[in-house]
């Protein structure tokens, strides 16, 4: 199984646009990819002005993550109107394999 988590900030007075607009573009294609085990949607306020967004999908393997990132899927995918509410990104994703969770047992 493959983490890939990605980081971007908003005007905290979008924050909650942008929640919408992800549930309706990010969160609805990664979880129509064959292969998409989960995936989650973070956020928290900095107290700066800026609200901060971390996603993590979990995948069945690097070929289900390149089912929806494409031949390069360390860079991160984005949609149309996302330069309308990040104020920061991240323009690369970290993968990690996930080495436990709680439903899988402990290997040697």
């Amino acid at each position: 199984m493959i983490a890939r988590i990605w980081r971007g900030l908003t005007a905290q007075d979008r924050a909650e646009e942008y929640v919408a607009y992800m549930k309706r573009t990010g969160m609805a294609e990664y979880t129509a990819t064959p292969g998409n085990l989960d995936a989650y949607m973070l956020r928290r306020d900095l107290g700066d002005g800026r609200t901060e967004f971390v996603m993590v999908t979990l995948w069945a393997s690097m070929a289900a993550v390149r089912r929806f990132a494409g031949d390069q899927p360390e860079r991160a995918v984005f949609y149309p109107e996302d330069d309308q509410f990040l104020v920061d990104r991240e323009v690369t994703v970290r993968h990690f394999d996930v080495a436990a969770r709680r439903d899988i047992p402990a290997s040697g």
